[in-house]
């Protein structure tokens, strides 16, 4: 599947975010900034469904809005960066066999940043289901990740459980 391409006012967030991240002063243990975001996107991208068309697989055009929500909290040391994605409305049509199919799902990222030092932790859940016309063509994709790394630099663990599995 084809990543979702963000917007430039997300990309654009997030480059701000993190400039002035840089430019800040360590916080106090009585202080934190928390900033969140809350937008509708348009999207529309083209995944493939291997258990569509019989067996064959085919192409399926995929469009709707997706909900893109995030939260950044500075407290103490540490930055912490919560994003949520979940599509809304979103449906698709076989670009073989004309099929409809709908598109649902949830990804979730934690990303927590040690401002100077310290460890960093990023976790990625993704469930993403494209759901078409009767049985044995629905898609089901899992993916988990999780890194850590220390103070260091050094990478101590690394989970990547991931699934695609037709249904």
């Amino acid at each position: 599947m084809k990543k979702v391409s963000l917007t430039r006012k997300a990309v654009g967030l997030c480059l701000a975010t993190l400039f002035a991240l840089s430019l800040m002063p360590t916080t106090s243990a009585a202080s934190a900034l928390a900033i969140t975001t809350n937008d509708f996107v348009p999207f529309a991208q083209v995944a493939f469904v291997p258990c569509a068309n019989g067996g064959a697989g085919e192409q399926v055009l995929i469009s709707g809005t997706l909900h893109i929500e995030q939260h950044i909290t500075i407290n103490d040391n540490r930055a912490t960066i919560k994003s949520h994605f979940q599509p809304q409305g979103a449906g698709g049509v076989g670009l073989t066999t004309g099929d409809n199919y709908n598109a649902t799902g949830v990804t979730q990222e934690v990303d927590t940043l040690a401002l100077t030092g310290g460890a960093t932790e990023f976790t990625f859940v993704n469930n993403f289901k494209i759901i078409g016309q009767g049985a044995d063509n629905n898609l089901l994709v899992h993916q988990l990740v999780h890194v850590t790394i220390n103070a260091n630099g050094d990478v101590t663990n690394t989970v990547d459980n991931t699934s695609a599995e037709c249904q």
